[in-house]
């Protein structure tokens, strides 16, 4: 029988430890490099990118889409592992009330073809899991699925069954690599549902001779763990009795069990403490949320994070006739890198220009709304004089869709001015009742006044097509999480991109550039920040009818942001970073 001794050759405080003996070794410099059978892969519990049939929950997913494609572009050998949930839910208005839909779907109809059969072990049982893969030229789509393995985030967070999810997608999808012939230059762990896929790794490592520490050197030098959230005390834990029905399990490395059953704490783990240990690259998504992120390594010490702040895909959400004109007049390259002289050339951008633009986007959106009616069952069309506020994000509490509803009174005067709209888009995860609550209570006042009746729109099932329509078919965006909350955000990011007026708090990703960059809120409380808030959209709407203003402002937005926004920047950060030169 193996003994302790066989896999520990002395013993260490902690994983931190494995530094110092890793210099011991003299081993300091392993060999990382791309190439398309050691591809990069990308680790995502949800992906948004519904041409391809996945349907996300909010920006990390469209986040992961936009990362392959750029990846794409710019050649990088590269592969997105990510769960294919065979049901999803759509949200829909019903005698005005949000109720949801639930619909199968299947990956054939999405042109992914099967590959073959991977098995993980789950209470007590082997489960089948059918691994699929879509090839693009230089990236794939590598998941995992089976008719029950459910609906994204289904059931409650910490639950057997989205245990069971996230371990499928860990310890099956890194089977799935091996099955097609793939060895990771790097697990990039998006946020810690995918903590086991390194978990995988080094079992594998430690279970084919090498010894302990010298796998988790290797694992930790080779895996990338990106927080996507600031407390760490606001994650879900899980029991060990779960581990033992659904982990221990698929691990055959006593080894490995041993250094994960002693990450317990009274019975219970956080799966952010062990994906801290797994991981020595670590990455936040601004460079607030990497400053601010509040997280600490088992041994108590604080946490650091790389900042490499989000970035988008500009070929899937900018105009096509806006993104011309970016690269017509070299603001960006062909691989959408910013020029080096971009500043000067942002100042040919004129107001006609940007009414143009708008007047196309306009378009696109009523184009959009054709089919998605509002909480009174009206299909929208806007001409180009209506002037439209949008809130389009993720329906959570932080991001304060109601904050403008507090004075219904004063939000009317406010539109008045210009007989504006305001549309409200943003999808409440099933099973979320208090912002389903608040959702009703925002549409209760609407409904008691008769002007906002007719000028507040609620556009249920937001999803990536109503996102763009209203990016490029709005004058003002609306983003107003509580500061300190939002990791970084990109909605803003389409906005900006699109010649709309941002509006909003110093937080996540937009405070990567001066709070002056745009039309800032801030105040003591949120009652100076509503006061604040409307000021604004009555400012953003003196902007826009003044030529000289619209094309300052616009003008000023793109200079502070289009360095930070770019997906193909974002990808090239990941590359310094994970391999320096």
């Amino acid at each position: 029988m193996e003994t302790e001794g066989q896999f520990f050759y002395h013993p260490l405080e902690n994983i931190e430890d494995v530094d110092v003996f890793y210099e011991a070794t003299e081993r300091k410099h392993l060999t990382k490099s791309i190439a398309p059978e050691r591809p990069y892969t990308y680790w995502t519990i949800e992906m948004y990118d519904q041409e391809n049939g996945f349907r996300g929950g909010g920006g990390l997913g469209v986040l992961a889409a936009d990362t392959r494609r750029v990846a794409e572009k710019m050649d990088v050998p590269f592969v997105t592992v990510v769960p294919f949930y065979p049901q999803e839910s759509k949200q829909v208005m019903k005698d005005g009330v949000l109720v949801d839909e639930h619909i199968s779907k299947n990956y054939h109809d999405f042109g992914f073809n099967l590959v073959d059969k991977v098995y993980i072990k789950c209470r007590g049982e082997l489960c089948p899991l059918e691994v699929i893969e879509k090839r693009f030229k230089n990236t794939r789509i590598l998941s995992i699925t089976e008719p029950n393995y459910g609906e994204l985030y289904s059931d409650t967070s910490g639950s057997d069954h989205r245990l069971y999810q996230e371990v499928a997608l860990g310890f099956g999808g890194y089977a799935a690599l091996k099955l097609v012939g793939l060895r990771p230059a790097i697990i990039q762990l998006n946020e810690v549902a995918t903590f086991f896929a390194a978990l995988a790794r080094l079992d594998e490592l430690t279970n084919n001779g090498m010894d302990f520490y010298e796998a988790m050197v290797y694992t930790r030098k080779h895996t990338l763990y990106t927080n996507h959230t600031l407390v760490q005390a606001a994650e879900a834990e899980f029991t060990y009795e779960q581990f033992e029905q659904y982990v221990f399990p698929n691990i055959r490395s006593l080894a490995v069990k041993k250094w994960l059953t002693e990450k317990f704490t009274d019975g219970r783990i956080k799966l952010s403490s062990v994906s801290i240990e797994i991981a020595e690259l670590r990455s936040g998504v601004s460079k607030l949320h990497a400053r601010i992120a509040n997280y600490y390594d088992l041994a108590g010490n604080k946490v650091r994070f790389k900042p490499i702040t989000n970035g988008i895909d500009l070929e899937r959400w900018v105009l096509p006739e806006i993104l011309e004109f970016f690269k017509k007049n070299e603001i960006f390259d062909n691989q959408d890198i910013l020029t080096p002289n971009f500043t000067t050339k942002i100042d040919k951008i004129t107001t006609d220009d940007i009414r143009e633009f708008k007047r196309i986007g306009r378009n696109i959106l009523n184009e959009t709304l054709k089919t998605r009616p509002d909480q009174e069952g009206r299909i929208l069309n806007f001409s180009n004089d209506d002037f439209i506020f949008d809130f389009k994000r993720r329906f959570v509490d932080y991001k304060r869709p109601d904050l403008p509803f507090r004075d219904p009174l004063r939000l009317r005067n406010v539109l008045e001015n210009r007989n504006a709209h305001y549309i409200i888009a943003g999808r409440i995860h099933t099973g979320d009742e208090n912002m389903l609550r608040k959702l009703n209570h925002i549409l209760d006042v609407v409904r008691k006044d008769d002007y906002l009746r007719d000028h507040v729109h609620y556009l249920a099932d937001y999803d990536e097509k109503l996102a763009y329509g209203l990016s490029v078919g709005s004058n003002v965006a609306i983003n107003i999480p509580i500061v300190g909350l939002e990791a970084c955000g990109t909605s803003w990011m389409k906005d900006v991109a699109n010649y709309n007026i941002l509006i909003s708090t110093h937080d996540g990703g937009v405070a990567d550039a001066s709070n002056k960059s745009y039309l800032n809120v801030s105040g003591e409380d949120d009652h100076e920040e509503l006061n604040n808030l409307l000021q604004r959209m009555e400012e953003s709407m003196a902007i826009w009818s003044s030529d000289f203003d619209l094309e300052y402002m616009i003008k000023l937005q793109l200079t502070n942001f289009l360095p930070i926004i770019s997906g193909t920047r974002m990808m090239k950060d990941y590359l310094d970073y994970l391999f320096p030169v």
